[in-house]
């Protein structure tokens, strides 16, 4: 099976536990306003890469990955792709490899029997989550993303129904989701469910400000600060981040 990969890194090590080999899929259903990589929307762009290549690849950094460390599949959405994450990540599950999906989970629709079905077959091979929320409120969410914040709650919530292990990332981005009632909101919402492990809040940052100015788009946060770090501590004092 041959998916469409925006880029690899084998040294990660904020996209999971230990140190990760991350698959960056091409193509991207989202148009957050603080995306760093909007090179990885279109679908149609990336490098085609079968299964059986990007395996061989992996295996090679095997001994780096220690006791906690694996592969992250990541994006984009990878999702977008399930198929192919669900092909991927049984092929390295054979070589006894950890495996993380970071995901917004928007690709997850409760109420299409297909998409239940696919995300039930991709746990099989899934050994921890790393499920984005970006905004807690729907409306935000759309000004955010461009899109409902529902699949993504619903899928939440599905995981933890299903028992799987979930590490929750929040991105802080002023005058969108740096606000007291919306983090407490989010919290409340954490704390239904039972399978999250970890907490992480994202700065917002400006690096990938460059790569907009290269493709042409307008960079819709121009102007706008990473948080301080005074607004950094009380966020995660409010979510509750693991010490």
């Amino acid at each position: 099976m041959v998916g469409k990969i925006h880029s690899v890194f084998s040294g990660g090590t904020v996209d999971g536990p230990g140190i990760r080999f991350v698959v960056f899929m091409q193509g991207c259903p989202l148009r957050c306003k603080y995306c760093h990589n909007p090179d990885s929307w279109e679908l149609g762009a990336g490098e085609e890469r079968s299964v059986e290549d990007l395996t061989k690849e992996i295996i090679k950094y095997k001994n780096y990955f220690g006791k906690t460390g694996g592969v992250t599949v990541s994006g984009g959405e990878p999702l977008l792709q399930i198929e192919f994450v669900i092909e991927l990540l049984k092929s390295v599950k054979k070589y006894g490899i950890h495996t993380a999906v970071d995901t917004s989970g928007f690709m997850f629709n409760e109420k299409d029997e297909k998409s239940v079905k696919l995300h039930e077959e991709l746990n099989n091979y899934v050994d921890l989550y790393l499920l984005d929320i970006k905004h807690i409120d729907d409306g935000e969410h759309k000004r955010l993303t461009g899109v409902s914040n529902k699949n993504t709650l619903a899928f939440a919530k599905w995981l933890d129904s299903k028992g799987k292990k979930v590490w929750i990332r929040h991105v802080l981005l002023d005058g969108f989701t740096d606000n007291d009632e919306y983090l407490k909101k989010t919290k409340e919402f954490i704390d239904t469910l039972s399978n999250v492990e970890k907490v992480e809040v994202l700065p917002y940052h400006t690096m990938g400000e460059v790569k907009y100015k290269k493709l042409n788009i307008d960079y819709a946060l121009k102007g706008v600060n990473p948080p301080t770090k005074e607004r950094v501590l009380n966020a995660r004092s409010i979510l509750g981040v693991n010490k």
